[in-house]
């Protein structure tokens, strides 16, 4: 790419013209409405109850460690809910709040091994966030087992989104009272056996190593007093790579190489308590800068999305780490929309535990406490389609 592309100014109002520079699609990428295709009125899935409270639905059957139960499963001897079925080789081993550890064993275990995924990671759910003084809420079953999901606002705004057959989110739409239709993400395979792969490999393991042609403190803005004007120019940025494909939101969270295609934001100005996931007071204030920043991009591009990332130090298992970053992720996420109304469907969230360690250290260390910021429209749909 070009270094004059990551070097020039974003003019205001430009976002999508400079992502739409470094996005070359291999092959062209069509967006139909997400509430073209016709469904079947259901019952809410996945434990969740059309009015936003939790419900008591099961599903699927698994065994681990040779336990079963019926529509249920047993982690360390901890009965959970099975939220969706799931690909073979895949287990739940724990299961945190409203969110399910899987690892990748059995025949899939070969797979991890080849292309790098991890063997443990935590699959996100936003659909609290979404739903916050939703309206209505409804369900409809599309073909291939699908679900689609629509969040009615008292101002008629409606969030609609769609999961595929293993409760993985592949597609969001913001529908406007007037029915134009605002393109969150899109997963151009969400009808295709790809929709698998993200599980077993990791899909930016054959992309060569990254060439950044800017300066390091350019790609990763690490400061320590809040700057909205310095976060608002790292966030409308370019990728500083071509993106020659989409990739779903599964993907982009699974691959930490995709993920460097974009500038990040390392929030310094928020380091947690050891094994805690609260914000006090104080670092509230401090997210007003990041808050105003994202709202400027919103405001001149509805459809942006933004993956909000949770990291811990390396003390603690595994497990107890991803459960905890994923709760900082969330944390943080919230709390943009509480105290700065950024839209929560222009956020989404993901934990990554100890795997990316800002200090080298297996100590305790505050540094590595920390919530990671990206702006990866560019990444998750065709940046020509922001309104339909």
């Amino acid at each position: 790419m070009d270094e004059s592309v990551q070097t020039e100014a974003v003019p205001e109002g430009g976002v999508a013209a400079s992502d739409a520079r470094v996005q070359q699609l291999a092959e062209p990428v069509e967006v139909t409405p997400i509430t073209a295709e016709e469904g079947e009125r259901i019952e809410a899935p996945n434990a969740a109850a059309a009015d936003g409270s939790a419900g008591s639905t099961t599903t699927n059957n698994t065994v681990i460690n040779n336990s079963t139960t019926t529509n249920n499963t047993v982690v360390n001897n901890t009965t959970v809910n099975q939220q969706a079925p799931l690909p073979p080789g895949v287990e739940v081993v724990d299961r945190v709040g409203n969110r399910d550890i899987l690892s990748i064993v059995g025949a899939g275990a070969v797979g991890a091994l080849a292309g790098g995924a991890a063997a443990y990671f935590i699959r996100g759910n936003d659909d609290d966030r979404i739903a916050v003084d939703a309206q209505e809420r409804y369900y409809d079953r599309l073909r291939g087992d699908r679900t689609r999901e629509t969040v009615v606002r008292p101002n008629g705004v409606q969030v609609v989104t769609i999961t595929n057959r293993y409760g993985d989110v592949v597609r969001r739409s913001r529908i406007m009272p007037d029915g134009s239709e605002v393109v969150l993400f899109y997963d151009p395979y969400q009808d295709d056996e790809r929709q698998d792969d993200y599980y077993y490999s990791d899909v930016g393991a054959d992309l060569p190593p990254l060439d950044l042609r800017i300066p390091r403190e350019d790609y990763i803005v690490d400061v320590t007093d809040p700057d909205e004007e310095l976060y608002y120019r790292t966030i409308v940025a370019p990728p500083v790579e071509t993106v020659d494909r989409i990739y779903s939101l599964n993907e982009v969270r699974r691959s930490e190489r995709v993920r460097d295609k974009v500038r990040r934001i390392d929030l310094s100005t928020i380091n947690f308590n050891f094994g805690s996931a609260e914000i006090t007071q104080e670092e509230v204030g401090d997210l007003r800068a990041l808050a105003d920043a994202i709202a400027r991009v919103i405001a001149e591009n509805p459809d942006e999305t933004f993956l909000i990332e949770g990291h811990t130090d390396a003390v603690g298992s595994e497990r107890a780490n991803l459960a905890l970053s994923d709760r900082r992720a969330d944390g943080v996420a919230t709390a943009l929309t509480q105290y700065f109304d950024v839209p929560p469907e222009n956020l989404v969230t993901q934990g990554y535990g100890e795997q990316d360690l800002k200090v080298d250290t297996q100590a305790e260390n505050r540094e590595n406490r920390r919530v990671t910021v990206r702006r990866i429209t560019p990444l998750v749909k065709p940046v020509n389609t922001a309104q339909r």
